[in-house]
Formats: structure tokens, sequence, C-alpha cells
């Protein structure tokens, strides 16, 4: 029997629709919660992390930590043939120019880059925070252990350092410990300048703060939900697209925003006993973290962190009050839950880099008809397209289809007016890149 061309085209549409990989499934149970545990007791061991504390000692404050961390990425290469290049980025701060600098003092990053075999300079970027900070952010000297916050971000990336660096990619994948964030997210800016500076292509940014905790402080105890904060559209964008928008939507489908959706559909695919609350807010109400500072230059970045803060054990001098005991110490993190978190972010930054680059271009049309129309520019490495939708009321991309390696398609029967539309690129082992939001119309 002939089958028809549409029969087999809808049989390649599920077979895309329902692939995995079984190396995402091996990087999963490759993460250990072991490691992640001794990794941040060591980092609290250092008795405090502030960004202005001792550089000096090799036992305690924010020097010992970074050259710590440093020797850890330095290990890690040593073990893969030396395939991370190791280094240290700075820039200096001043207490004229920032109030909220006690003294003058180099904020060092410590950075680890994993090149990518065929887009070298396309980069995938997990970060963590180094410092630390008690209840005063000025106060260098008091005991802050920092355990959750951040050394539970700092470990994961360093265990992710460790998984991923076992396998060959073809984009780069950069783990970073970042400094100052406690004072003004000095470090992200840093390391953000340096990655324009030097014209990095970035696909994406995962910055961790606080992945330890399970317990928050109305109570709720939650080991599987974590949320995925991304501004909705680029603060930098062109004047051109803002306005467009107004006419054809987009409000919340900027470059971020699609990242938050692509860690959200990976992680339900391969770890559906998550919970991926992706949240529609820059960050939390009033309060800052180190994406921030890559969003500023129009890079997409967001951040991943537990579902159920505890704010007795953020930013507290270590004490007990009423019976409360204040303090961000080792008891208070799940190293199970930052093992999850872990695993979120390795599987998703190892998709995107195993994935072909997104369409730049990405064209729709259907005016007054019962049909969307779409066109995009081919990518290099792509072994087909995919074609995204959802209600204008969704989060998620809810439906899709396959439609192989063409630059065009029309869906027949999707009334253009009815839903949101993007573009994907597929690459021959099924990874998919981020999907793009259509920037330019078709003129019927």
């Amino acid at each position: 029997m002939k089958l028809t061309t549409t029969f087999i085209l809808y049989f390649i549409t599920l077979f895309i629709s329902a692939q995995t990989n079984q190396k995402i499934y091996d990087i999963i149970d490759a993460v250990s919660a072991e490691r992640i545990e001794k990794d941040i007791e060591i980092l609290v061991n250092f008795g405090t992390r502030n960004t202005f504390s001792d550089t000096v000692s090799n036992t305690r404050g924010i020097g010992a930590a970074r050259r710590w961390i440093k020797q850890e990425f330095e290990t890690i290469s040593s073990k893969c043939d030396d395939c991370l290049k190791v280094f240290y980025q700075k820039d200096f701060v001043t207490k004229a120019e920032n109030s909220r600098v006690p003294h003058d003092a180099w904020v060092v990053n410590v950075i680890a880059i994993q090149k990518g075999t065929k887009y070298p300079n396309s980069y995938i970027i997990m970060s963590g925070d180094i410092d630390s900070r008690a209840s005063d952010t000025m106060d260098f000297t008091t005991d802050a252990p920092g355990a959750n916050d951040n050394a539970s971000g700092m470990a994961g990336t360093i265990e992710a350092a460790r998984v991923l660096s076992n396998y060959k990619f073809e984009h780069s994948i950069v783990y970073v410990g970042l400094s100052g964030e406690e004072q003004g997210l000095f470090g992200g800016k840093g390391l953000a300048n340096y990655a324009k500076e030097h014209n990095w292509n970035i696909i994406g940014v995962f910055n961790n703060d606080m992945i330890g905790n399970i317990k928050g402080v109305d109570g709720v105890i939650d080991n599987r939900a974590f949320r995925i904060f991304s501004e909705p559209v680029p603060d930098n964008e062109p004047e051109k697209t803002r306005n467009l928008r107004r006419f054809y939507g987009g409000e919340v489908d900027g470059n971020s925003r699609q990242l938050a959706r692509y860690i959200h559909n990976t992680t339900k695919t391969y770890m559906p006993e998550m919970n991926p609350m992706i949240i529609y807010r820059l960050d939390r109400f009033g309060r800052g973290g180190h994406h921030r500072p890559f969003n500023d230059l129009g890079f997409p970045a967001i951040r991943i962190m537990e579902a159920h803060e505890n704010y007795t054990q953020q930013h507290q001098d270590i004490r007990e009050e009423n019976d409360i005991k204040y303090g961000d110490v080792l008891e208070h993190v799940n190293f199970e839950y930052a093992k999850k978190l872990t695993a979120v972010n390795a599987i998703n930054m190892a998709s995107l880099a195993s994935a072909p680059p997104a369409p730049t271009e990405v064209a729709i049309g259907g005016i007054v008809e019962a049909s969307a129309k779409l066109k995009w520019n081919k990518v290099n490495g792509a072994k087909g397209y995919k074609i995204y939708w959802r209600d204008t009321t969704s989060p998620t991309w809810d439906y899709s289809r396959y439609v192989g390696d063409i630059s065009e398609f029309t869906l027949q029967g999707i009334v253009i007016d009815n839903y949101f539309f993007g573009v994907s690129a597929v690459g021959d082992d099924g990874f998919e890149s981020v999907v793009v939001f259509p920037n330019s119309i078709i003129r019927n």
C-alpha cells in the first residue's frame, strides 16, 4: 500500500515530538548529591565569603573561596584532557562610586569555559554566586556561611562542570562563580561587559541563586517545585519591534521568556516529577539577581531557584530569637533537592549545546485567512524545523508540528488571530534550539 506524503509527514511529526535522547538521562543519573554536599560544606567552612572579606588567608574569606573554586575547575579540566579554560575575570570597585562598598577592592569572578566543537563563539552560561553576607551587607568580618545563599548555586555549577565535561558539545558552555552579588551585582556586570566586549553570542544564561531549600517561611515543604524568573522582553529592544508588538502581540515573548519556556519543556520531558514554575517577572518583587546585568545588555538570561524561600535563613546573623533560629547554615540545605535543580540546569545546557542555532529571522502572515503562514531562514546544522503555537493566554508552547527541512510552511485551518506562533531548529539527534517568536510580517 502506497503511503501518502501527508500520512508519512504525520508519523515523522509524532516521532520527532516524542523523541528523547539517552545522553540526557545519563546526565541526570550522573549528578551527585554527595559531591554537592561536600562542596557546600567546604564553602561554608570559609567562615564568610563577603566580597570585601579577607583575600590573603587560605582558610577564611572570599580570597580562599575563589582560589578553591578555581582549583576545583582546574581539577575537573585535568580529568578531561584540559577541556576547560580556567581563569579569573575581575573589575575594580571603589567606595567613592558606590555606597554599598566598604572599601576599594577587586571583584573577582572564576570562569571555566568548555569550548564547543562546531560553534565555539556561541555560549551557554551557568552561574552561581561565590559571595555571602551577614545581616549588614557592609559587615565583612562577621561569620556569614551562606550555605543556601549561595553556596548551593555555586556547588551546583561546579557539579554541572564535573558531569558535562565528560561530553563534547557543539556550542560552548561556561561555568562561572560570580562575586559582588550582594552589594550590587558587580560580578554579573563585569562578565556581561566582558562577553559584549569579546563578541560572545550568548544563547542563554542560567543564574542559580538558592537551589537548596525546600521548607518555606510559610511552612510549605516542597522538594519538586522550582521557579524560573524571566523578563518579558529585552529592555533595550529597537523601537520598531516595540511598536509592532502593539498590533501583533509578543508582550511576553522576548528571548529570556523563550529560554524559560525551553527549560520548562525540557524538564517536563526528561524529569516529569519536577514542577517548573515560569514566573512572569524579572526577579522577586523589589529584589535582584545576577542574571539582570545580562538582561540589561539584551542577552537571554533567567534565574533558577527554589519555590519556597525562608527569609529567616537569608541575610541574617547567626542567632536565636523567640525560638527562631536565624542564619544560613548547612543544616537547612536539602542536598537531594539541590541535586535535582543541578540536573535541571545540566540537561537544559546539554540540550541547547547539542542543538543547531536558532533561526534569526522568522516572518508570519495570514491576515483574514483561515491559516497561518511562517517563513524563516535556514541555519547550519538543522535537520528540519518545528512550528510551535499556543493560545494567547498560555504560558507554554502547547502545540507543535515538525515540518522538515524547508523554510516556509502554512498551517491550514489555524486562525492566526487566535494563537501565538514560533519556530525552532531541530538537529539530527532531535535536540532543538530555543523557539523564536516572529520578528517580521509577511504582507499578503
